[in-house]
């Protein structure tokens, strides 16, 4: 495996776990048993950024790994 792709998936799996965590509580799953209404509010201003970001992140990392798979020896 080349390291530069090692490396860069190891800093894209951190940078993904970060960003999901950073996600607002309350609006995936947990959300719909006791939560509220959260599904029909619109995502605004940094929260829309972040959401943005994070499936950048998952689109490189799923690039990364690809490459990685074709790349291999």
């Amino acid at each position: 495996m080349n390291a530069f792709l090692a490396i860069g998936q190891i800093i894209l799996d951190i940078a993904l776990i970060i960003a999901i965590l950073m996600q607002a509580r309350g609006t995936g799953l947990s959300g719909t048993f006791g939560g509220d209404s959260a599904v029909y509010r619109s995502r605004r201003g940094i929260e829309r950024r972040l959401w943005q970001f994070t499936i950048l992140l998952m689109v490189l990392f799923v690039i990364f790994a690809l490459v990685s798979f074709v790349t291999q020896k």
